[in-house]
């Protein structure tokens, strides 16, 4: 039986930071399921970055089936959790279910990875006191209201939490993310 990653997300995720880490981890050898508010087709989007603009446009994205509700996850069956950005975590992050699974996974020490604007929903579960944690630049004050220290970078590791800025960092932040799973919590 393959070991389970969880990956967190809802609609208006973005499209990039749901699927890298969904079929990299995949193909790592892990099972990965995706959960939601509900058991329903997502609705991603795609951020980028355009001259002219002082912040992201968002475009339509690609759809996908949440494998499961918040509500129906047991974290304890999960050895690492996955939290995309996007504009999903400005709600999700006051889902009660959401900041249920997120403090099983720091309380008990799994890996972590989060991303972009991924540190809103650990920030509202009140798990980043004390750590350094990369997010969407915009966020440096949400993360230091948090408790937390902002730091830029690629891939931030502190301790099994691993952070990014947003999906041009995929590569480093996956690279660190999957060398802790590796350690903590082998695919095989």
């Amino acid at each position: 039986m393959a070991v389970k990653i969880l990956l967190v997300t809802g609609d208006a995720a973005e499209s990039l930071e749901v699927f890298y880490p969904y079929q990299r981890l995949r193909e790592e050898g892990y099972q990965v399921d995706i959960a939601a508010p509900a058991k329903k087709k997502l609705q991603f989007v795609v951020h980028d970055f355009e001259d002219g603009f002082d912040t992201y446009t968002e475009k339509p994205g690609y759809t996908w089936p949440a494998d499961l509700a918040f509500a129906d996850v047991d974290p304890a069956d999960y050895a690492a959790l996955v939290i995309p950005g996007g504009r999903a975590p400005e709600y999700l992050r006051n889902n009660a279910e959401l900041q249920r699974i997120v403090q099983h996974f720091f309380g008990a020490e799994k890996p972590v990875a989060q991303i972009c604007h991924g540190p809103q929903i650990t920030a509202a579960a009140g798990v980043l006191t004390g750590r350094r944690t990369a997010a969407y630049p915009a966020l440096e004050p949400d993360v230091a209201a948090a408790g937390g220290t902002y730091q830029d970078g690629e891939a931030v590791v502190d301790g099994v939490l691993v952070s990014a800025r947003a999906w041009p960092d995929h590569p480093a932040w996956l690279r660190a993310f999957i060398e802790i799973l590796r350690t903590k919590a082998p695919a095989s």
